[in-house]
């Protein structure tokens, strides 16, 4: 499959890597080209599937320069999570209760078919679930129930059983995950790693 990989820190950079290792062709895009980096614009042209990895802060402005045209009718997986690190750490969130950077995507890009997942893992787990011993969970969200399938499958070829993949529900449900990265952030003080996750325990 033609995947654009929108981002180029650690977390677009990792999910290109476990992509191509895949057989998928992927182009990434950033702001500028270079390091085998394209345009953005570029990036969301070559993709059937596209994966936005960048700064939550500026993921808007970097979808709008990814181009309308680019995205409309595709898949477009959101992994990003809105941190503000204006105030110094711990980071606060850009936006959260009644809205979610997932929701604003879907309003800006209303022909994307936007899905929100793998925001409450860390890079590595995220193509590596077995990093983490035993069984732990994976959520999405969005508002096209076929994208969501796509994304399922992706999840699979990434290692996520399909038992431990839950589905949310509509993009609103965006708001959760997203709000759980404080949290996270304070578990990761705790583990002393990123290599970790959470399990629903059901009674």
């Amino acid at each position: 499959m033609r995947i654009g990989v929108l981002g180029t820190g650690m977390v677009g950079w990792t999910l290109a890597a476990k992509l191509r290792e895949l057989g998928h062709d992927v182009v990434v895009g950033s702001r500028e080209a270079g390091d085998d980096a394209r345009p953005f614009e570029e990036a969301a042209a070559h993709g059937e599937l596209i994966l936005n990895a960048t700064n939550g802060a500026h993921a808007l402005d970097a979808l709008a320069q990814a181009g309308e045209e680019n995205l409309r009718g595709k898949v477009l997986v959101d992994v990003t999570n809105p941190l503000d690190f204006s105030r110094g750490r711990p980071p606060t969130l850009l936006v959260c209760n009644d809205d979610s950077l997932g929701e604003q995507i879907q309003r800006a890009h209303p022909e994307a078919r936007v899905v929100k997942t793998l925001n409450t893992v860390n890079a590595n787990v995220m193509v590596d679930p077995s990093l983490v011993p035993g069984e732990h969970d994976i959520f999405l969200s969005g508002d096209d129930a076929a994208a969501k399938g796509a994304v399922v499958e992706l999840l699979e070829s990434f290692g996520w059983p399909r038992e431990e993949i839950h589905d949310l529900g509509d993009i609103t449900t965006a708001r959760g995950p997203e709000m759980y990265l404080p949290l996270w952030l304070r578990l990761f003080g705790v583990a002393g790693s990123p290599n970790f996750n959470i399990r629903l325990m059901r009674g």
